[in-house]
Parts: C-alpha cells; sequence; structure tokens
C-alpha cells in the first residue's frame, strides 16, 4: 500500500510539474497564448481540487476554515474593486474567467490556494504560532510581489495605479495575515504532502513568467 501511495503521489507530482512548465511555456508562445489563457482559472481550480484530496482531517472545523476562506478572499475583492480602498484602484480582465459583481470568482480558490499552502508550509516553523502567522503573511506578500507585474500582462487584472501601490501589498499582508489566524487557530491537521510542492510552483509559475517578460 505504501509503494502504491508513492508511486501515486510521484504520478500527482510529476503531472502538475508538467502543467506548470507548459503553462509557463504556453502563455509566452504567440501561437500558444489564446490556447493556453483560457487555462488559467482551470488550473487553479484543479490545483485546490488535488490538494483538498491530499487533505485528511475534515472535521467541522476545516470546513469551516474553507467557508470563510473562500467568502473573505472573493468579498474584500468585490469591495476592493468597486471602492479602491483597500487595495488600491484596480479592476479585473477576462484572463481568469467569468466574473461576478466584476470578480472573477475563482479568486476565492486562489486565495485559499495559496493560504492553505503557505499555511501548512510555515506550520513546520519551530516557532510560536504568532511567529508562524507573521512569516506566512510575509510569505504571501513575497509571491505577491511576482503575481502583480505577470497579473497584468496576462490579463487578469488591470491597475489604474502605476506602478503597483504600497497599499495593495500593506492590504495583502493584513488579509492573509487574518486568514493565517484562523489557519492555525482552529483545530484541523495542517499537514499536507502536497502543499510545499503547489507553492514551489506557484512560485516557479511566477517568477518563470516575470523573467519571460521582462527579460
Amino acid at each position: 500500500m505504501l509503494a502504491i501511495t508513492t508511486r501515486y503521489h510521484q504520478t500527482v507530482r510529476t503531472v502538475l510539474i508538467l502543467a506548470y512548465v507548459a503553462g509557463i511555456i504556453g502563455l509566452q508562445l504567440p501561437a500558444l497564448t489564446d490556447y493556453f489563457r483560457p487555462l488559467s482559472p482551470v488550473t487553479l481550480v484543479c490545483s485546490l481540487a488535488v490538494l483538498l484530496v491530499y487533505h485528511t482531517d475534515w472535521r467541522p472545523s476545516f470546513y469551516l476554515y474553507l467557508i470563510l476562506t473562500l467568502a473573505i478572499g472573493y468579498f474584500i475583492e468585490v469591495l476592493g474593486v468597486h471602492t479602491g480602498s483597500i487595495f488600491g484602484h484596480y479592476a479585473y480582465g477576462w484572463g481568469l474567467g467569468v466574473k461576478v459583481w466584476a470578480v472573477p470568482p475563482v479568486i476565492g480558490i486562489n486565495w485559499l490556494l495559496l493560504s492553505y499552502c503557505s499555511g501548512s508550509v510555515c506550520n513546520q516553523l519551530s516557532v510560536p504560532t504568532w511567529l508562524k502567522i507573521l512569516a506566512a503573511a510575509t510569505l504571501m506578500v513575497v509571491l505577491d510581489l511576482f503575481i502583480e507585474p505577470v497579473a497584468v500582462q496576462l490579463h487578469f487584472w488591470t491597475w489604474f495605479d502605476k506602478p503597483v501601490p504600497l497599499q495593495n501589498y500593506v492590504s495583502w499582508w493584513i488579509i492573509s495575515a487574518i486568514l493565517f489566524t484562523i489557519w492555525f487557530l482552529l483545530p484541523f491537521s495542517k499537514e499536507n504532502r502536497l502543499a510545499k510542492w503547489l507553492l514551489m510552483l506557484q512560485f516557479i509559475f511566477f517568477i518563470g513568467q516575470f523573467l519571460f517578460i521582462f527579460f
């Protein structure tokens, strides 16, 4: 059983690596861009689905985390787009699929995916919980430094403020810290052997896109 489980994990990991690398290349080749761009929201949904397959502790507190993170992640973006008072002045394009109230619902999935992976990775730190929260929120902001310029080029969203305002990163950190407070305080297992791989692939994807676009 262990051998089968190991082979399954290796297969899933290989498929994910190939999918993300293909996305890096496909989105930068003019002949393939129109085919790969609609796959961005599909990749997010599939990544989260696979991540949750690896989750082992489905107690009520975990369902609460899922609901709160999806709701906070989505509705904070709705508020942000319509007021400009949270992240700054920006608008979503069609790169992340259909929009509801001017925001693609998949953005809630993005918040859930990134916060789950970052929280699971930082949970392995041998430090007090409050330091894990600070570390995870900071990790999210570091990733967002690469996400922002790439997202604009891929038509995920557009900033009316140039360059991306500092307010965006401060708000990302604060919102992330709130989500990680929920994550670490709710009683469920934080271990997920796929989380570090998905987080690494997110970094590789956006850093790869950044290098293609700006270098």
